[in-house]
């Protein structure tokens, strides 16, 4: 789905009202609001509540790309505008291509360190400058379990995460990498919600790296 600039203004104001509001907070004149837009405009691309939270959960699967892009660059990520005081974050992503250990070392993908590197960087941006977004996505997972229209775009999310998870695995030496993917997708999923909502607590760069080498050591027993 390709949204117009001024509809994915729209979506990053949502985005950023049910980080800092939560659903109840999520109207059409609140975003109006939040976005700097005549009253009204919202109402012009997602006349619906239903359709206003699709908007919102494309708006995020888009910005996935962004922000693993400035993961594996190191560079900042071009952020959305959002609600005031309400900076935007995105999910992390598993992406193609090379990635840096916490030790600022380039590793190949295929390599544990590599893969457990990328993937401790990925997680620490979305418990840090992206946590908020994070939140929202939370809200929208939910919101999804209620909704089945928008179960399928929030489901369609979750397939582009596993995908590449499964196809790392398997440059890397998974035997199964299908399976070992969704149990990766699990596991990470596990620290960010248990870091968010459980604990309360940020692992730092070096413990998530640790994790997630010894989560996946047993998928990858000649990896180094």
């Amino acid at each position: 789905m390709v949204i117009s600039q001024r509809a994915a203004l729209v979506a990053d104001a949502a985005i950023g009202i049910l980080a800092g509001r939560g659903m109840r907070g999520l109207t059409h004149r609140a975003v109006d609001e939040a976005a700097g837009l005549p009253a009204g405009s919202t109402s012009n691309h997602a006349r619906t509540r239903a359709a206003l939270l699709e908007l919102a959960l494309v708006r995020l699967a888009q910005l996935e790309e962004a922000a693993l892009s400035a993961v594996l660059s190191g560079a900042p990520a071009g952020e959305p505008p959002v609600a005031p005081s309400e900076p935007p974050v995105v999910p992390p992503v598993v992406p193609s291509g090379a990635a840096v250990a916490p030790s600022g070392r380039s590793e190949s993908l295929a390599g544990l360190a590599g893969l457990a590197g990328m993937l401790a960087r990925a997680t620490h941006a979305a418990l840090t400058e992206h946590r908020r977004s994070t939140i929202a996505r939370y809200e929208l997972a939910l919101e999804a379990a209620r909704r089945p229209e928008l179960r399928k775009v929030y489901d369609e999310m979750g397939r582009r995460f596993r995908e590449p998870a499964a196809a790392l695995l398997a440059a890397a030496g998974s035997p199964d990498p299908v399976r070992h993917g969704r149990q990766l997708v699990a596991y990470a999923e596990g620290l960010l919600f248990d870091a968010v909502v459980g604990a309360g607590e940020t692992p730092s760069l070096e413990d998530l790296h640790t994790a997630f080498r010894e989560f996946l050591q047993p998928f990858l027993p000649s990896s180094g």
